[in-house]
């Protein structure tokens, strides 16, 4: 009766080892792969967005043009402007577009709003 407990203590010992080091093998592969994760999540986020402006009717270069010129109103500098989601609720006035706004040293999302048809 020792010898399987004994077995059965090495089996257990075994499989806790090999949990325990599966664990810590995942996380760091997550870790080391989490950039290149989010660069493609982010990517493909900002073609849903493109893709759903367009199926929604609304034109593309209005939108940037309204950001642009909100943009440079608030902040009086222009930024590269990256459309990353569109908000579309049923009726136009709680449209929104939200972009990312690059300024070199600065980052941040700006959201427009709709009234009435108009950005």
């Amino acid at each position: 009766m020792d010898v399987v407990l004994i077995i059965l203590g090495v089996v257990v010992a075994i499989v806790v080892l090999l949990a325990v080091g599966g664990s810590i093998a995942q996380r760091r592969r997550l870790e080391r792969n989490r950039g290149v994760f989010e660069r493609s999540l982010e990517e493909v986020n900002e073609e849903l967005a493109a893709a759903r402006a367009e199926d929604r009717g609304w034109e593309r270069s209005t939108l940037e043009a309204a950001a642009r010129d909100a943009y440079q109103r608030e902040r009086g500098e222009s930024a590269e402007l990256t459309l990353i989601r569109i908000v579309d609720r049923p009726g136009t006035d709680e449209d929104k577009a939200i972009f990312r706004c690059d300024a070199g040293d600065r980052q941040e999302d700006l959201t427009l709003g709709r009234r009435d048809g108009e950005w």
